[in-house]
């Protein structure tokens, strides 16, 4: 009898931990999910804010991906979290996938810069488009269900619609365009190419390539890569940028301390630096939870996430959405979420042991 009982409340103990463990995971993926969210919200907002208060859009971009290098180097000096062990043959496996990834952060930040920021988000719900793209030229060749390619001209279908203005016809910012749909194609690369390496390296235990560390492995190859860019482009007449744009706020605050145009630099440092920690912090989460329930569920809240940023954003910009805007951003977004479920729904390969079978 005596045995019995504790045989009976071994069992409740252990039902109580998995009900207690199961609690603690979901807690988790909703703290990461809100992180996550508000992380990126206001990345768009503070990223916005230091694109209108200085012409240096490469520059911001870079200084943004350094503001992550000093938030994940100290973590690793003072143990914290345990640093990468990469040999020199990792990091030249992972040097493309970081060019393409310093790519798709600059040319989303150039977008950003050149137009509204909710325009520049219904042009990045494309990426699907161009990873389909990819998919079909980049080795090895993969096809999408008929399903996934009917959601494809959804999104392609919303996207022109939001162009096309009532009584204006077609109306594009062509930079903002055309940055966005560059770091969708840059996007889509570093997807493709890097995921066999990422997780073959995530898969190695000694490499201590954890969701965090492998964002901030990627973060500093970026950086390396947008300094190129920075020296190439905007390095030698940084300096006259920056008189410049502090000479004009100056003047607009002679004439007001309420005029929008009145600044100082250090509201340009500031807004870099919190736009830049607020970078770091929501990919570092969205990494996380991308490694807890895979890339399916985590496509799927990208995609709400985005509606998101849409609103909020042109809340406190002011920009304006015509009706055609509206329905075909909502179009486009609809599309991508449907895309993302139409690929869940895809039967999955044999793996090679099955195939033998």
């Amino acid at each position: 009898r005596t045995y019995k009982q504790k045989q009976g409340s071994t069992l409740l103990h252990c039902d109580t931990e998995a009900t207690m463990a199961e609690k603690n995971s979901t807690l988790t993926l909703l703290l990461y999910v809100v992180a996550w969210y508000v992380g990126n919200t206001y990345y768009n907002i503070y990223n916005k804010k230091a694109l209108n208060l200085i012409h240096a859009h490469w520059s911001v971009a870079f200084a943004q991906l350094v503001v992550g290098i000093i938030v994940c180097i100290p973590m690793w000096i003072t143990g914290i979290r345990k640093a990468p062990n990469l040999s020199m043959g990792d990091i030249k496996k992972l040097a493309p996938i970081g060019l393409f990834a310093a790519a798709a952060h600059g040319g989303s930040v150039l977008a950003m810069g050149a137009g509204a920021v909710s325009f520049a988000q219904v042009v990045k719900a494309c990426e699907p488009v161009f990873a389909a793209l990819v998919a079909l030229v980049v080795k090895p060749v993969e096809f999408k269900s008929t399903l996934e390619y009917l959601m494809l001209l959804v999104i392609v279908g919303g996207v022109s619609l939001a162009c096309v203005k009532e009584g204006k016809g077609i109306d594009i910012n062509y930079f903002a365009f055309g940055w966005a749909s560059f770091a969708n194609l840059a996007a889509a690369l570093k997807g493709k190419m890097g995921k066999d390496v990422t997780h073959e390296l995530k898969a190695d235990e000694t490499k201590n390539m954890s969701a965090a560390n492998s964002y901030a492995v990627m973060n500093i190859l970026s950086a390396f890569w947008t300094l190129f860019v920075v020296l190439g482009t905007e390095a030698s007449t940084f300096k006259d940028t920056w008189d410049h744009t502090l000479s004009d706020a100056a003047a607009a605050c002679k004439k007001s301390a309420t005029d929008p145009k009145c600044y100082t630099a250090n509201d340009i440092v500031l807004n870099v630096f919190l736009s830049g920690v607020a970078y770091y912090l929501y990919n570092e989460f969205a990494f996380g939870f991308t490694a807890m329930v895979g890339a399916v569920t985590s496509s799927v809240l990208n995609t709400l996430k985005r509606v998101i940023i849409i609103v909020v954003t042109a809340a406190i910009f002011g920009e304006a959405m015509d009706k055609n805007a509206m329905i075909g951003s909502a179009l486009a977004i609809v599309g991508v979420l449907l895309y993302s479920l139409a690929g869940a729904m895809k039967p999955k390969p044999p793996k090679a042991d099955e195939k033998k079978q």
